[in-house]
């Protein structure tokens, strides 16, 4: 492997741990304004998907390949495959994940989203793409017990949730395989920028049809309440969504999403920083697990470089 093919892959991996970190913080702060400004998960969906979307696209404007901007909707194929992607993938996604926050918390709402590898996993073995190796099954058992023990502190009751938190939990890992999996499609020939940005609109635009963003009482909502929503829409949705979609043109579907398992990682760092709860044993463990899956990856890239330079 060349050195810039090297390169690539660091940089890979800088954005998809990046993406992870932003969005761990950004569910506990969702979290916060649903359980504690009440704020609505459709109208706070919409917003953050329109103006990050057209933020990202603004983005792309001051790029060398601004043209691609309009381009997407020239190739009938192409526009199809976009317009899937923002709604199947990208508001599928979104809204599960923050549906499964409202109704229990973001501790269970990324332990069950963190089923999307071995989602992933099994889909690639089944369509015979992929071989169960010893490897796959120490990532997935690293992945998912760091998940569990960093997010449940080791106890099951903690995993009695309603069923609602548990449904959309469910259908959230679902989401986040399938737009691991198909954004591929689209980035082999479009920048990630367009790819998130219009896919972004054109989410935030379907559910806009069900709860439009204008409907909010703006008057009585707490100053912090803006700042909140800023961090959420620019660091939590912009910033994780491009860059983990960017980690996709050095890395694998497997391996971006397994890597993403820094995000519980984050959430618990900002619950024990920002909001003062207490970190357990258990959580240590977890994280320790996290850590692991990372190291176990650099190891077998290192092996992989090694084996391809000679």
């Amino acid at each position: 492997m060349t050195t810039s093919n090297q390169r690539s892959r660091s940089a890979g991996i800088m954005f998809v741990l990046t993406g992870a970190i932003c969005w761990g913080i950004g569910g506990t702060v969702s979290q916060k304004l649903f359980q504690q400004y009440g704020i609505e998960v459709n109208w706070f969906v919409t917003v953050r998907l329109l103006i990050a979307g057209i933020l990202l696209l603004m983005v792309q404007s001051f790029t060398v390949r601004r043209s691609q901007i309009f381009d997407v909707w020239k190739t009938r194929k192409t526009a199809v495959q976009l317009i899937i992607f923002g709604l199947i993938g990208m508001l599928a996604v979104q809204y599960t994940y923050m549906a499964s926050i409202k109704h229990g918390n973001a501790a269970v709402a990324t332990l069950l989203q963190y089923l999307s590898p071995v989602i992933i996993m099994f889909y690639l073995i089944l369509r015979k793409q992929a071989v169960l190796t010893k490897k796959d099954v120490a990532s997935a058992t690293l992945a998912l017990g760091g998940c569990f023990l960093l997010l449940t502190n080791g106890s099951l009751s903690q995993l009695s949730v309603s069923l609602p938190a548990m449904v959309w939990g469910l259908l959230s890992g679902v989401a986040a395989a399938f737009y691991t999996l198909y954004a591929v499609k689209l980035i082999e020939t479009l920048d990630s920028l367009v790819v998130v940005g219009w896919a972004m609109i054109i989410g935030g635009t379907g559910l806009s049809l069900i709860h439009p963003p204008w409907k909010m009482d703006f008057a009585n909502m707490p100053l912090e309440t803006y700042g909140y929503l800023v961090f959420t829409i620019i660091l939590g949705t912009m910033i994780a969504f491009w860059f983990y979609i960017e980690s996709l043109k050095s890395l694998t579907a497997k391996e971006t999403s397994l890597l993403g398992s820094a995000e519980p990682l984050a959430a618990v760092g900002a619950t024990v920083v920002w909001l003062h709860e207490p970190f357990g044993y258990f959580q240590w463990l977890g994280t320790a697990c996290i850590i692991g899956l990372i190291l176990l990856l650099q190891s077998n890239r290192s092996r992989s470089v090694k084996a391809n330079d000679k």
